[in-house]
């Protein structure tokens, strides 16, 4: 082994892309390494750290590209004596690990999604047994990820992440809500519930769906006082869930399903196993069951198949169910999926950008009106930072990172992270409010 030049050897910076499920498996690797006497910093920009270790995503074609200009940046440091030892795992290692040792030589190893053990050992660490299921928390202190399966048995014909997670693989519920203890425990006030599909949840241990149970499971730890779900799928989605986001108070009103697309042509080639009648149907139901729902949805746009009479059901689609949050991305054809193997990428890249900008131009218009139908409503909010003269806070109709944010006016006498305090919105935007802290009735 050669001798580290650094003078930070004991020092590890981990630099996680990608999604909220990579955090959680960040988080993973650094309670493993903290307990070997590493210092381990997250996502640091200071460079001081002896050995990066990079998480990647390999999802679509944009988060491929920003894990390879991350490890390129970091092989510019290792080349210039910065860092000395540079290691890449996660979603895009594991898809992509033969042409990337041959590409990127500097980088000292290359590690797929289930290799912790082998990670700590190159590192130089032990694993320790006794530190599973630890992890060291790297998001504000009062918010956590809780990551409750692996992998997906979905087959949408346009999502490789099958092909690099495998199938889905559920947590026991005990070993959740253990999780969901020691998290409250270090300060934790809001778990984000999070899987490739977490309404499959317990079909594998239990032979039935028991995310509705799981989410009362978490709700009864002392010291939580929000659960929010994301990423639900629209087809079988379970009774239960709806009735307990309905009625349990601690389970946000809020839930991220994506839809991907309305046109019937569209998610038949999708593989999504819902129609477009049948997702009407469905949204109308679960608005009526929860009135005051949150619904987010992520849009693709430009998958093979979409002609223009499709996308323009699409935007239909977007102007009808009025979605309180939603994102849009164009599709990329991703190696080895269904859609790329059977159907031509035809819609040319400017198409698809155009066709996303008109869906989030809409988008921007109905976040406004229904942004400025919020003036002077009260709610409730937790706070997240103090920054830049306001204190921060979000909705239980928020999710952090993605979703949008509460400015409120500073007092002298204000809130700290991860308190609950009332507000009353007194201006909007198209994706902020702006607030303050409500005065006794």
């Amino acid at each position: 082994m050669r001798t580290l030049k650094n003078k930070n050897k004991n020092k590890i910076n981990i630099v996680t892309l990608g999604c909220s499920k990579n955090t959680v498996d960040s988080e993973y690797l650094i309670a493993q390494l903290a307990g070997n006497s590493f210092e381990v910093v997250h996502n640091s920009s200071d460079r001081s750290a002896g050995t990066v270790i990079i998480n990647t995503c390999g999802f679509i074609r944009e988060a491929k590209e920003e894990s390879i200009n991350t490890i390129l940046d970091f092989v510019h440091a290792k080349k210039a004596g910065i860092i000395d030892r540079l290691f890449v795992f996660g979603c895009l290692a594991e898809r992509y690990i033969t042409e990337l040792r041959d590409e990127i030589p500097e980088v000292d190893s290359f590690f797929g999604v289930k290799n912790l053990k082998d990670i700590v050992k190159a590192i130089g660490g032990d694993f320790r047994d006794s530190l599973l299921g630890d992890r060291i928390i790297t998001t504000p202190s009062h918010y956590a990820y809780i990551k409750i399966s692996e992998g997906c048995n979905r087959h949408c014909s346009f999502c490789a992440i099958p092909l690099i997670r495998g199938k889905h693989i559920s947590e026991p519920v005990e070993k959740l809500v253990e999780q969901a203890r020691k998290s409250a425990a270090g300060g934790v006030r809001e778990l984000i519930v999070v899987a490739q599909d977490s309404t499959y949840y317990g079909l594998d241990l239990y032979k039935k769906r028991r995310i509705a149970d799981l989410l009362n499971r978490l709700s009864e730890v002392p010291g939580i006082e929000w659960i929010r779900l994301h990423y639900a799928y629209p087809a079988s989605f379970p009774d239960d869930l709806i009735y307990a986001i309905r009625d349990n108070p601690k389970i946000c009103k809020y839930l991220d399903i994506p839809f991907q697309h309305i046109s019937d042509g569209v998610l038949g080639k999708m593989r999504r196993g819902i129609t477009g009648k049948e997702t009407y149907s469905f949204i109308e139901r679960i608005r009526k069951e929860i009135p005051s729902l949150a619904l987010r949805t992520t849009i693709m746009v430009g998958h093979p198949g979409e002609t223009e009479k499709a996308f323009n059901e699409l935007k239909q689609f977007v102007e009808d169910i009025r979605f309180e949050r939603l994102g849009v991305f164009p599709y990329s054809a991703e190696e080895g999926t269904f859609s790329a193997l059977n159907f031509k990428d035809s819609i040319s890249n400017v198409r698809k950008m155009e066709r996303a900008d008109e869906i989030m131009s809409i988008q921007n218009r109905i976040s406004g009106e229904m942004n400025s139908a919020k003036k002077h409503r009260r709610m409730k909010v937790i706070i997240d930072r103090i920054e830049n003269g306001f204190v921060i806070g979000r909705s239980e109709h928020d999710s952090p990172e993605i979703d949008q944010e509460i400015l409120i006016e500073k007092t002298g006498t204000d809130p700290c992270p991860g308190d609950f305090t009332e507000i009353e919105i007194i201006d909007t935007d198209d994706y902020d409010l702006y607030a303050r802290i409500s005065k006794p009735e």
